[in-house]
C-alpha cells in the first residue's frame, strides 16, 4: 500500500498502490461478450486511479453462476462454435456452445475474458486472478469479496 517507483527507460511513474480488491460478479441472465469485457476490465484495472497499461495492478474476480449466460440471437448458441487442434495433421476439433456448455459452464465465460484482455506478457497473470464458478458458492468467502453491479445500460 505503499509508493513504489518504477522506472522503465527514461519515465519515472510513482504509483501508488492500491493493492488488490476481490469482486463477485452474477452471471445471471448477462450477455457473455459484455460480461466479458467489464471482467477483463476489473482485471486489467483500468478504473484505478494509478492505472498504467505496462504493471499488472487489477484485481482478483470472482464469476458465478456461469451456466446461466446467454448470447443474443436466435441460433447462436446453436452456430458458436470452439475451435481447438492436437497437433496432428487432421486434428482441428470443434463444438459448439451448447454443448460446450453441457460439458463444461465455465469454458466459455474464461474463453471470452481471456480473448478481450490484450495479448501480452501479463495475460497469463490477469487470468490467474478470474475464477469462474457454475453455481452461486465458491470458496472465496476468507477474502470478503464485494459485489460488483454490472452497468445495467450494456443489457
Amino acid at each position: 500500500m505503499g509508493k513504489k517507483t518504477v522506472k522503465k527507460n527514461k519515465t519515472t511513474w510513482k504509483i501508488q498502490s492500491q493493492g488488490r480488491v476481490w469482486w463477485v460478479v452474477d452471471a445471471t441472465d448477462q450477455v457473455l461478450g459484455r460480461l466479458a469485457t467489464q471482467v477483463a476490465s476489473l482485471l486489467i484495472g483500468k478504473k484505478k486511479p494509478g492505472y498504467v497499461p505496462n504493471m499488472d495492478d487489477g484485481d482478483y474476480v470472482i464469476v458465478i453462476n456461469s451456466k446461466s449466460i446467454r448470447l443474443t440471437g436466435n441460433n447462436k448458441h446453436k452456430q458458436k462454435k470452439y475451435y481447438r487442434h492436437s497437433g496432428y495433421p487432421g486434428g482441428l476439433k470443434e463444438i459448439t456452445f451448447a454443448k460446450q456448455m453441457d460439458k463444461d459452464a465455465t469454458f466459455p465465460v474464461k474463453a471470452a475474458v481471456k480473448n478481450m484482455l490484450p495479448k501480452n506478457k501479463l495475460r497469463d497473470g490477469r487470468m490467474k486472478r478470474l475464477f469462474v464458478y457454475t453455481d452461486d458458492t465458491h470458496k472465496h468467502e476468507a477474502q470478503k469479496p464485494r459485489v460488483y453491479k454490472l452497468s445495467q445500460k450494456l443489457q
